[in-house]
Formats: structure tokens, C-alpha cells, sequence
């Protein structure tokens, strides 16, 4: 071993090193990124182990939004049914509001989550799934659960130290926290999902963009029974202001966040502009502030606090040679548009199944620079998206006066709110039109679902940007087949109906899918012959009359963007890779034309 080696000290407490453990890939970090990342890779066949610094999942409740994109993530697997089954929808999620308590007076309040009814039919069109809210101490448990029975193992309690690259592997060495006893595990690759303070991005040297923080935050997780306030509060984000009063500087606003409807609530207190967290204030002080925020004489139990950053800071890149970061590691921002897990839970599902090609030989191994070039845009847009809507609140705050410096200022604005006079007005009006912007946050269905990518495993035609007509892309979502973005849910059914399906459902799992139709038969007698000759999976699909599913909507006609004879070529992830308009005149080079297009999406040029 090198003198220079990070590994060339590090020794069991006993002095003596151990013999390495051999797997096919190490994953560090058993949040959302690492601990879905390993179902995924399940799913493949790949085995191996997940360590983490932890001694058990998610002990707070932070992440809770799970958005469609996610859930179609997961529906891979069938785990959409399960986050489903555990997760609170429907009225529970219908509100945000901004109030002066709980159970006081309210300023303003908007439908959020699919729930406003001129959005719900964009929100149908868009998916098979529905958006709903679990929190991640139930979340993380099941994908835990999940990879543990399919092929990985975990070792909770185990520290990462350092890692070494070599030509054909990795060697990881790491602290079991418990017996103090150090040990190195070899894998093929591994995987940092470690989280905002990776400690892998870190030695890796990943460069980091970096953009002037929000400040300090608390979250207080609260025990308290606020049911008898709920039935004209529905909603699982409660804004509380109360310009009105003196606060310490750690409660300046709140969100009260459903956690468990209506019994535990998470209430995230931010400070005044510029002020710090140097002195902890006492568990009285908590549970005055608590109060004043409820208002009324609920009891209420404070059950844990933590502290974090509001951070705007992403990675320029998300990998190097053997060693790929997701998640939190690589895009760190506050929770507003409810895009962190879900996009986590994203990344790995675009990162495993590209894993698993190269592995099993069915790829080259350029096919993994594709995940940093197809997600590092997304994670840099979403550490955006989720900043600009916390900076949207301010107009919020500057309509109710809550950034004024003294009481008698504020109060002053509150009196104005309700005064019959042209300074009332304009106030009302700067409210409303303050509130309306947040819909960018409480119903982004763009930003949620217009990902597209641009990288080697993606064969563009050309075509017009699907968004360049798009009023507005963090709004709302423009389906589309333009190789790069998501294959488009539409329902399909049989001749003779047996039930709905959709095209979500027809595709992914390990596969790619060719859709095409009337006159497409070239197509499939194509792929069999490709999949043999390269070794991978590519079902064929055929829409249309008396086909193998019928367009009974004729949403498929629609979106699929080519002829009844061409065909649309989608990746195991559901994004399309490549389509062809029509088989016009290339009936004798079919087979060479879709052999040709596999293989340089899978960067088998040359192997």
C-alpha cells in the first residue's frame, strides 16, 4: 500500500488489518437516495451492502411530500402501493395557509398538492399515481425493508472513512461505531448518498456552486391534538404570523407542518433577518413560543428539536471514475415545492439501471457519465426552484407588515388591511397577488415532471423544445415523446375491454419499450432480433386498432408525436431515447437502423 495512502494508518483498535470484504457495490447513506438506489439496484440482480453513520432511519420527519414522478419511480417495484396504503391524502393536504394562529383569525389560504379543482385534471392527465404526504421516518423503513430482502445488507452504526480507486474497483474503508473496529470493503462501485455534509463529495473534491444561505432554521417536532381546529383548517402547511406581538429572535415566523393527522405536527420556527442561533433557548422558551402559535390551551409535548440551513448550493458534476453521489450530497436546499426526496428518489432511478447495464456487460461504461450530464441540470434547477419559493414568501411577509421593525409599524399594517381606504386596497391587493404566486410552489407540476434530458443516451430529432410554448414550465406540464423527457401516461384498453393500463405501466422494469403501431410489425420483428444480438431486453408494444392495446381515448394519437408506422423508443427509466416518424422507404433497414440506435445509446460503440 502507498505511503500516501488515505488507508496507509488506519488499523483495528487491536493493530492488526482486516481482510476486505468483497461485494458489488457499496452504498453509503440509507436516506432516501441510498436506501431507494438499493431497491432499484435489487431489481437488476446487483447485490451488496449499505453502511450508515446512523443507528436506525430517519428519526425526524423532515422530507413528507412524495410527488408522481417519485411514485412512478417506485411503482417500478410496487412500492407505490405501499408508500400509498401508509401515507395521508386527500383533505389532509388540501390547504397551505397563513394565519395568526391555529386557532385564530386567517390571512389567506391556497389549494395546494393536486387539490385545487381548476388543476386536478392536469394532475390525472399527467400520471397513474397521485402526490401524498409521508413523512420520511415511515418512508425510509420501507425502502430499507425492501432492499434488505432482496439482496442487500445494512450496517447501521458504521462510519465512512476514506476510499480508494483503483482500475476495477473501489476499496472503502469505514468505523464500526459500536466495537471501534475499522474494516475495508472492495465493490465494483460505490455510491455517496451521504447527505449534506458528504463527507465522499468532500474527498472526492466534487466542486461545489454555492449561493448566499437563507440562515438558520428549527424544527420542533410537537405532540398536540389539534383536531377539534382542523375541520375548517384542512391542510398540512399552516404559515403563522403574528406581526402584532414582540417574539424572540428564533420565532419570528412558523410553519406548523402535519405530520401525523391531527396529533404531531412539526413546527418550524425561523429566526429575525440576520439573527443566529448562538444562544439554544430553553425548552420553556420552546414551549411559550409553541403556544402563542396553537392558540388556545391545546396540551402539547415537545418531542425532539434539531437545527438546519437554508442552503442554495449544488454540484458542478456528480461523479469520479468508479464513484457516483445522488441526493442530498450533490443538491442541498430548503423543503418548499417538496422536491427533496423526490428528487433523490429520481436520481437513483436513473443511476440503476445504467449500473446494472455496465455490470452485467450489457453497456459500456461510458453509459454512466450519462447520470451526472442528465441529472446534474435537474438537481441545479430544483436547488433553484425550492430557494425561489422560499424568497416568494417575502412578498408575503411584506404585505403583512412582518418585516417592519417595531410593533407599532406592524400593527399599523394589520389596521390598514382592513381599512376602507386606497392604501386598504392596494394592501388587500398586494396580499392576493402575494399569495397567488406561491402556486408555483403548491402546484409545480412542471417542475416536478418536465425533466428533460441531453446526453449520449439520448438520440435527439430535432424536434421543437415541448416547452417553448409552455406558459409557464414550473407550472405546468407538457407531455411529450421528444426523445429526453418522460414517456407520457396515457390509458390504454384492450378490443375487447379488460381494464385500463397505462403506458407507464407497459414500460420500465429492467426493459426498454418500443411503441408503435398499425403498420410498425417491421419494428418488432426488429427488436427480437436486436435483443438477441445485443443481449438486452426491448418489449415491443402496438397501439392502435386491433392492436395489442387500443388508444380508447385517443390520448395516445395524440402525444405519441409520430406515424401510425413508427415508433418511440423508451429507456428502462421511462424517459424516450430515441423515436422514428414512420417507416416510410425504410422497410429493408429497419433492423440495422434500431441496432444502431441501441448501441449508441448504450455506448457500445466499439465493444
Amino acid at each position: 500500500m502507498r505511503r500516501d495512502s488515505p488507508f496507509a494508518v488506519m488499523e483495528t483498535s487491536q493493530g492488526t488489518k482486516n481482510q476486505p470484504a468483497k461485494v458489488d457495490v457499496v452504498i453509503v447513506g440509507a436516506g432516501p437516495a441510498g436506501a431507494s438506489l438499493a431497491c432499484f439496484l435489487s431489481s437488476h440482480g446487483i447485490r451488496g451492502i449499505i453502511v450508515d453513520v446512523n443507528s436506525t432511519s430517519a428519526d425526524t420527519p423532515r422530507a413528507h411530500i412524495t410527488n408522481m414522478a417519485a411514485m412512478e419511480c417506485l411503482r417500478d417495484l410496487g412500492l407505490d402501493a405501499v408508500v400509498t396504503k401508509l401515507a395521508t391524502k386527500g383533505e389532509c393536504m388540501m390547504h397551505t395557509r397563513w394565519c395568526h394562529s391555529m386557532a385564530g383569525r386567517e390571512y389567506a389560504r391556497i389549494y395546494s398538492w393536486a387539490n385545487d379543482p381548476r388543476r386536478m385534471g392536469e394532475y390525472k392527465s399527467a400520471s397513474p399515481c397521485t402526490p401524498c404526504d409521508l413523512p420520511q421516518t415511515l418512508l425510509e423503513p420501507e425502502l430499507v425493508r425492501y432492499a434488505t430482502l432482496h439482496g442487500f445488507r445494512i450496517r447501521w452504526d458504521t462510519a465512512f472513512l476514506a476510499l480508494e480507486q483503483g482500475a476495477e474497483g473501489v476499496t472503502v474503508r469505514v468505523l464500526d461505531k459500536i466495537t471501534q473496529m475499522q474494516y475495508s470493503i472492495e465493490a465494483q462501485y460505490v455510491f455517496g448518498a451521504d447527505g449534506a455534509r458528504s463527507k465522499i463529495v468532500s474527498q472526492l473534491g466534487i466542486p461545489l456552486t454555492k449561493q448566499p444561505g437563507g440562515g438558520p432554521a428549527l424544527n420542533i417536532l410537537v405532540k398536540a391534538d389539534l383536531s377539534h381546529l382542523m375541520a375548517h383548517r384542512a391542510g398540512n402547511l399552516h404559515w403563522v404570523m403574528q406581526p402584532d406581538r414582540e417574539h424572540p429572535d428564533f420565532g419570528w415566523a412558523c410553519i406548523v407542518r402535519m405530520v401525523k393527522p391531527w396529533f404531531e405536527w412539526m413546527f418550524i420556527f425561523f429566526p429575525y433577518p440576520g439573527a443566529t442561533f448562538e444562544r439554544r433557548p430553553s425548552k420553556d422558551e420552546y414551549m411559550s413560543q409553541i403556544r402563542l402559535v396553537i392558540g388556545d390551551d391545546t396540551p402539547a409535548e415537545i418531542l425532539r428539536v434539531n437545527t438546519w440551513n437554508v442552503n442554495e448550493i449544488s454540484a458542478n458534476k456528480y461523479s469520479v471514475g468508479r464513484v457516483f453521489c445522488l441526493g442530498d450530497a450533490v443538491h442541498r436546499h430548503p423543503p418548499f415545492n417538496g422536491l427533496g426526496s423526490n428528487t433523490c428518489i429520481q436520481d437513483a432511478f436513473n443511476l440503476a439501471w445504467k449500473v446494472a447495464y455496465v455490470m452485467k456487460n450489457k453497456a459500456g461504461p461510458q453509459l454512466l457519465d450519462t447520470f451526472s450530464e442528465e441529472r446534474q441540470p435537474v438537481g441545479k434547477g430544483v436547488v433553484q426552484r425550492a430557494n425561489d419559493a422560499f424568497r416568494d414568501h417575502a412578498a408575503i411577509f411584506d404585505a403583512l407588515g412582518t418585516i417592519l421593525p417595531s410593533v407599532t409599524d406592524r400593527r399599523a399594517v394589520l389596521k390598514e388591511l382592513e381599512a376602507d381606504t386606497d392604501a386598504g386596497r392596494k394592501r388587500r391587493e398586494q396580499l392576493r397577488v402575494a399569495i397567488s404566486t406561491t402556486e408555483h410552489e403548491f402546484h409545480g407540476l412542471g417542475i416536478e415532471m418536465n425533466q428533460s434530458y441531453n446526453s449520449t443516451a439520448v438520440i435527439s430529432d430535432g424536434g421543437p423544445d415541448p416547452d417553448a410554448t409552455n406558459p409557464d414550465p414550473v407550472l405546468y406540464h407538457n407531455p411529450s415523446t421528444k426523445p429526453g423527457r418522460r414517456l407520457p401516461h396515457v390509458w390504454l384498453n384492450t378490443a375487447i375491454p379488460s381494464g385500463l393500463i397505462s403506458t407507464i405501466d407497459l414500460a420500465g422494469k429492467g426493459a426498454f419499450t418500443l411503441f408503435t403501431g398499425v403498420g410498425g410489425m417491421p419494428w418488432k420483428e426488429a427488436a427480437a432480433k436486436v435483443a438477441e444480438a445485443i443481449g438486452v431486453p426491448i418489449r415491443v408494444i402496438s397501439i392502435g386498432y386491433n392492436q395489442d392495446y387500443e388508444d380508447a381515448y385517443f390520448d395516445w394519437t395524440r402525444l405519441r408525436g409520430v406515424e401510425e408506422s413508427g415508433c418511440v423508443l423508451v429507456r428502462p427509466d421511462r424517459f424516450v431515447a430515441w423515436r422514428c416518424g414512420n417507416l416510410l422507404g425504410a422497410e429493408d433497414s429497419v433492423n440495422r437502423m434500431l441496432l444502431n440506435v441501441m448501441r449508441q445509446i448504450l455506448s457500445l460503440e466499439g465493444h
